[in-house]
């Protein structure tokens, strides 16, 4: 069948186009244009002009020997991803960009331009896999990468049952050493830039210079109180968007003891902080919930929860609430439970679904709560 492959240049998705040309399939490859020009941390700060990038990623097509189209992803990458981006941190939250921008932009935007061109399936260099529908529920299932450390079902469990029906996850069955000794053996590894970790659109990894660059001036917010769990003024912060739950570094207040960032409140704009102790959590409420694999629960069920992309999944009772919400109960209280993060819900290697983590209100107490 005729399939794109969504190409962003580096090793996964050039060996996922590969693998499925092999399979006999009229592959084209889509590169999904998201800014102008673009950003690189590789070169200094210096940035890639949209003619130089193309340039580069036509050599690959032309390797790979597929077509190649750019589509202008710009305004909704802006829409969908940028701008939730910074209200989250102007809102005291922490977002994760990529759980936003797999539903909205590339298996929403860009799927639909795949349609558009003839293709049956828009394919990705995500380590994960599908498995079609069977039994009572009749859904399509995400399901876990077979390489576990490379796995990356965190990041698409707000895709629906249209989207998972179709993508195409060439790399499901194989592993991120494997794919860099394809790029070795066919000449790619010189051709392909170093990966980075760092979010695509802030290579320098810098997000708090970025929301100063593109957030109103208003929404940087002034300095305000550090307060610790009794409720003690002990500091000023600098802006409440410099911190996320569980930093330490930043905070400089002088202490016998580390002091640890614990819950941020902008309509008080307070920053409070506690001892390291002081970060775990027993509970968590989860909200704007998206159920792939599975019906909406409507019963407590048994899971296991991730709560970032490096975090094991920990134990947990998830109980779903009248409000739309689920209450978490770990079996084990979690350490640095971040507002704004995504919460994702597995059993054994399959995608429950998922949502994202809502601020708790911050109290002050006599005593500490020790976990």
């Amino acid at each position: 069948m005729r399939v794109a492959i969504a190409l962003s240049g580096g090793m996964d998705s050039l060996r996922a186009a590969w693998l499925l040309k092999e399979a006999g399939h009229d592959v084209v490859a889509l590169h999904m244009r998201l800014f102008s020009p673009w950003p690189s941390a590789e070169s200094g700060g210096a940035q890639e002009s949209d003619a130089d990038r193309e340039s580069r990623l036509q050599v690959l097509a032309s390797r790979l020997g597929i077509p190649l189209f750019m589509v202008d992803c710009r305004e909704p990458f802006e829409r969908n991803v940028i701008h939730p981006f910074l209200e989250a941190y102007r809102h005291g939250l922490t977002p994760n960009p990529c759980v936003l921008c797999n539903p909205a932009v590339k298996f929403g935007f860009l799927l639909d331009k795949a349609l558009e061109t003839g293709a049956e399936r828009l394919a990705t260099g995500h380590y994960v896999r599908i498995t079609e529908p069977e039994g009572p529920t009749g859904r399509y299932a995400l399901r876990c990468g077979a390489d576990a450390h490379k796995d990356q079902s965190y990041f698409l469990y707000g895709l629906s049952q249209r989207q998972l029906a179709r993508a195409l996850f060439p790399l499901g069955e194989h592993t991120k050493e494997s794919t860099r000794a394809w790029a070795r053996a066919h000449g790619f590894d010189g051709l392909i830039p170093e990966e980075s970790q760092e979010i695509c659109f802030i290579p320098s990894g810098d997000y708090r210079r970025f929301f100063e660059d593109h957030a109103p001036k208003a929404a940087c917010g002034a300095e305000g109180p550090v307060r610790d769990t009794s409720g003690a003024v002990i500091g000023r912060h600098k802006g409440l968007f410099r911190y996320t739950v569980g930093q330490r570094r930043g905070i400089d207040i002088p202490s016998s003891a580390p002091y640890y960032v614990l819950a941020l409140d902008p309509e008080t704009n307070t920053l409070w902080v506690g001892r390291s102790h002081e970060l775990f959590e027993a509970e968590a409420l989860v909200g704007n919930l998206n159920w792939v694999s599975i019906d909406p629960p409507a019963e407590p069920i048994h899971a296991r929860v991730r709560l970032r992309h490096q975090h094991r999944p920990a134990p947990a009772q998830v109980i779903p609430l009248a409000d739309g919400t689920v209450r978490v109960r770990f079996e084990t209280p979690q350490r640095a439970v971040t507002p704004g993060q995504a919460a994702v819900f597995y059993q054994g290697d399959l995608v429950l679904g998922g949502g994202q983590l809502l601020k708790k209100t911050m109290e002050p107490t006599r005593h500490a709560h020790r976990s």
